[in-house]
């Protein structure tokens, strides 16, 4: 059995969708997923970038081809009424599911069709209140311990090489994005490319780019 470590976070889209399909993607494989929340603002300013939804063009596009995907692979999408939005709320309930940093696929389910499916506020106290009392929480999400969690989560994800999310981490290698599913499940297959030069050498070319090698 393969065991993948699903790096997400609540406020993409496109971790909602991979969400979704990850179960068609990998059907008929023998595997485990362990679902990790992580703050994805922190992750992009580890990275020095800029979020999709700072860039006006970008942010008008994401939403139009989150919302093509949807259509697509027959997945139900909603665009909340307000996005971006504060998404440590929806992390820290998460986190306050387990004790370990790895949630549920029921839990990650309950949050993520909340926040797409609908078309509401995500971000509304009344609603947040009403998915808290969903779900059954071992911890303050709130306390130090699931703030300490969430951070541990980010920094895992970075460690492992993680620019955005979704991102799919499996036997040393990570896998980007709802598009990186068909990589995924042939690496899940032992698929011999993984371990070929176009697996292991394909960035190892200097860049043309100033302060780049």
């Amino acid at each position: 059995m393969k065991h993948v470590t699903f790096h997400l976070d609540f406020v993409s889209p496109y971790a909602y969708l991979a969400f979704e399909h990850l179960p068609e993607a990998l059907q008929g494989l023998s595997y485990s997923v362990r679902y990790q929340p992580v703050l994805l603002g922190a992750i992009v300013q580890h990275h020095g970038q800029l979020a999709p939804a700072q860039i006006p063009a970008k942010r008008a596009w994401t939403y139009r081809h989150a919302l093509w995907l949807g259509h697509a692979h027959g997945i139900p999408i909603d665009l909340p009424a307000s996005h971006p939005y504060n998404p440590l709320p929806h992390l820290r309930l998460a986190l306050a599911t387990t004790h370990d940093g790895a949630i549920s696929r029921h839990v990650a389910e309950t949050i993520f069709r909340d926040v797409w499916r609908g078309g509401a506020d995500a971000a509304d106290p009344a609603r947040l209140a009403a998915l808290a009392a969903r779900l059954t929480q071992v911890r303050d999400g709130n306390g130090d311990a699931a703030r300490a969690q969430l951070r541990a989560n980010t920094d895992r994800a970075i460690a492992a090489s993680a620019f955005g999310v979704p991102a799919f981490e499996l036997d040393g290698r990570l896998f980007w994005g709802l598009d990186g599913l068909a990589m995924l499940r042939a690496a899940v297959q032992n698929d011999a490319w993984f371990e070929g030069p176009q697996w292991s050498n394909a960035d190892q070319r200097p860049s043309l780019l100033p302060g780049k090698r």
